[in-house]
């Protein structure tokens, strides 16, 4: 990696989608529901909206096409994808290191 700058912050649902593509291809229906089901439904993504993200997450060279499954389009992270969704992770952790510090969250694991 050559360029060693911090990445801004990403966006809300550019990380629910690049967290959705994690794991395997999706296709965009595929997408929206993870993306709900992991956000807790905070995040929804209309149809719109999405084909509109992924363009923009295509363009930036975070995800890329893969494979076709019949008619729909499926999209897989790239390994910029990655490093960008690991940095954005950091960033979040950091955060989350900084309000336990100021008490605003619980000490410790908060999946008990």
């Amino acid at each position: 990696m050559s360029d060693e700058r911090t990445p801004p912050p990403l966006k809300p649902a550019d990380f629910q989608i690049l967290l959705a593509l994690l794991e395997e291809p999706r296709h965009g229906y595929e997408i929206m529901k993870e993306v709900e089901r992991e956000s807790g439904g905070t995040v929804r993504l209309e149809v719109g909206t999405l084909y509109r993200l992924l363009a923009r997450l295509l363009e930036a060279g975070w995800i890329e096409e893969a494979e076709e499954d019949g008619r729909r389009r499926n999209y897989r992270l790239t390994r910029l994808g990655r490093r960008t969704l690991r940095a954005e992770a950091e960033r979040l952790a950091l955060v989350v290191d900084r309000l336990r510090l100021r008490n605003l969250l619980p000490q410790g694991d908060l999946t008990r």
